[in-house]
């Protein structure tokens, strides 16, 4: 068993690094829109699930026929992440304008807001499953859709006996490129300014001529966009998605919040990346099968013994 753990720990770090970071991309979503509504948005998992399918569709269209190199690959990878993150930033807030908008102007309890949360996830999962998925791609819904590959997987470097990648390399470059560009808008801009105001004392911010309606659909927008660009690198990585993609994802991107501090953009990158390491450890010793069960073993301990996270630190906390 030992011997086994030395001989994969490795390439089972480089692979906990990969999914971990697309579980952070998603967990910034659910960081976010608790950070300024107190709420946690079980639809986020479907928005991922949607820019998964923005990305299928946009390479449908360019159809390759082998893959891309150099400035090529680059301009594809950008272009997927461009349209996934507009399409889950304009579904996100979409999404709060009709499950969550009308219950806040009448005052409704937090309970309320979930139960919502609950049933826009349900509805959507059920909408492409049973409509979207075969108008857009012309195949039944409750299947499996593959993605053509469009990254070679030639492997760039080794360390010891791992071999890293390009496909990986990408998935973790452009992960903490764009999670570092958030966290530069949610510090440095006025925007930024007015969700950290809205995160700490809503009242107040109101007072001081923050619109708060405004910085709700920001907010959506901006935890949407980041599940897109989380959906098209999961289409390059793992290169298939469905309907119910976004569902046990999404817990585990939930269980990376939770893990890393819920309402901290830094904690939501090291909340997804320890949660990887630690799936992927795990499932040396126990099987890749209990990675699920691990996972939500860690989300149990989390609450029960550090409900804060690692960090702990709020939103509402960070400073410009």
């Amino acid at each position: 068993m030992l011997d086994d753990f030395v001989n994969q720990f490795l390439p089972s770090t480089v692979g906990g690094l990969v999914i971990g970071s697309i579980y952070a991309l998603i967990a910034l979503g659910y960081t976010m829109v608790y950070g300024v509504l107190r709420l946690i948005n079980f639809a986020h998992s479907e928005i991922f699930m949607i820019g998964t399918f923005a990305s299928l569709v946009t390479l449908l269209a360019i159809a390759p026929t082998a893959p891309f190199t150099g400035f090529a690959l680059v301009g594809v990878l950008l272009l997927l992440m461009l349209v996934s993150a507009l399409v889950s930033g304009a579904s996100a807030v979409a999404l709060e304008a009709v499950a969550y908008r009308p219950l806040r102007k009448r005052g409704a309890t937090r309970l309320a807001a979930l139960i919502s949360a609950i049933g826009a996830s349900l509805f959507l999962q059920e909408l492409f499953g049973l409509v979207v998925i075969e108008w857009l791609i012309d195949k039944p819904g409750r299947n499996q859709a593959s993605a053509p590959r469009f990254v070679a997987r030639d492997t760039l470097f080794e360390i010891g006996n791992a071999s890293v990648r390009l496909d990986q390399v990408i998935v973790v470059v452009a992960a903490i490129l764009v999670m570092v560009g958030l966290d530069r808008v949610v510090n440095k801009t006025r925007i930024g300014r007015g969700i950290r105001a809205t995160a700490q004392d809503p009242e107040a911010a109101v007072l001081m001529g923050v619109s708060i309606d405004n910085i709700v659909r920001v907010t959506f927008l901006l935890g949407g966009a980041m599940a897109g660009v989380a959906g098209s690198l999961y289409i390059m990585e793992i290169e298939n998605t469905g309907y119910l993609i976004g569902f046990v994802l999404g817990i585990k991107a939930f269980t990376a919040a939770v893990l890393g501090g819920i309402g901290n953009l830094r904690g939501a990158l090291m909340g997804g990346i320890v949660l990887g390491l630690i799936e992927n450890w795990g499932a040396i010793f126990l099987g890749s099968e209990w990675k699920d069960v691990i996972a939500f073993t860690v989300l149990v301990v989390v609450l029960m013994f550090r409900p804060t996270g690692i960090l702990g630190e709020s939103l509402q906390k960070a400073r410009a």
